[in-house]
């Protein structure tokens, strides 16, 4: 899609992630305790964590806008029909491209919210200052609109529903998690799937309802809401301390801040760091 009024000089800081940046808006740093942190490493692999086949991977293709919402002032839900769709699994992402007159192009990935049996492809995408992917995406496209896109992309942070899992996400790193939901939901085993999720305050937190609705912990850094019955503050070892079995597999998605302290609050409540995946996002470009 043509980006409209595109100044030449323009670039972009946005990077990968469920809504791209540094520190998105409702993405708090957990406290991490003194003596260091575990890390975390990221496998290069397509293959999937949970064994069996490679994760589908998809060619560029041309979507048409099917639903455009608008959950916050600063935020839209997208909803894409893709034509010869490959079914993604749930924690993979999509790119979206657009495309200057000039011949200028500019492409942020964005995780997918939908699951794999949904119509349609799902993306949450935050409204980033000087963003200009996401400022276009979020006031700029209309039902009906086209859109380059390619997917679904990654391996290393994809679900298939067949294990234990515990998902922890701050602020728009919930929105790979919601599709894990949503798919745990429609094979009917949603006891497979335990959930932890961070935000500064209710109104910034992605997909609210539905992930209090699926059972996840909810917690409010800056903020109390009649919804969420667990006292302000971050997430502690505490409370994912019951979610861990001895086969459990960690996810988590959120800023880079986030996910270095979600992993060591993991490792930390007994959760083996070769079990854990993570999935980072941060601001990047010229």
């Amino acid at each position: 899609m043509v980006i409209p009024g595109r100044k030449s000089d323009t670039r972009v800081t946005e990077a990968r992630g469920a809504s791209i940046d540094s520190a998105p808006t409702g993405s708090p740093k957990v406290g991490s305790p003194e003596g260091g942190s575990a890390k975390i490493g990221m496998a290069a692999s397509a293959g999937s964590p949970e064994g069996g086949s490679a994760a589908p991977v998809g060619a560029w293709r041309t979507a048409t806008v099917k639903v455009v919402d608008h959950p916050g002032p600063n935020a839209v839900r997208l909803v894409l029909d893709v034509p010869d769709r490959i079914d993604h699994l749930p924690g993979q992402h999509y790119v979206v491209r657009l495309r200057a007159e000039d011949g200028y192009t500019a492409q942020r990935s964005y995780s997918v919210a939908s699951a794999p049996h949904e119509a349609g492809v799902e993306l949450f995408v935050e409204r980033l200052p000087d963003g200009e992917v996401s400022g276009f995406l979020a006031d700029g496209v209309q039902v009906g609109d086209q859109l380059e896109v390619r997917g679904p992309i990654g391996g290393w942070f994809v679900w298939r529903g067949n294990s234990q899992a515990l998902a922890v996400g701050g602020g728009t790193g919930v929105v790979p998690l919601v599709a894990m939901l949503r798919h745990a939901v429609h094979i009917g085993r949603p006891e497979l799937l335990r959930m932890a999720v961070s935000a500064r305050t209710y109104q910034e937190l992605p997909y609210a309802r539905e992930l209090l609705s699926g059972g996840a912990i909810v917690a409010l850094t800056r903020g109390v809401h009649p919804a969420v019955t667990r006292a302000a503050g971050r997430l502690a070892a505490a409370d994912v301390l019951s979610l861990i079995t001895s086969d459990t597999t960690g996810f988590v998605c959120g800023s880079a801040a986030f996910a270095d302290g979600a992993s060591t609050l993991l490792v930390q409540a007994g959760l083996g760091a070769d079990a854990i995946r993570v999935e980072r996002f941060g601001a990047t470009g010229s």
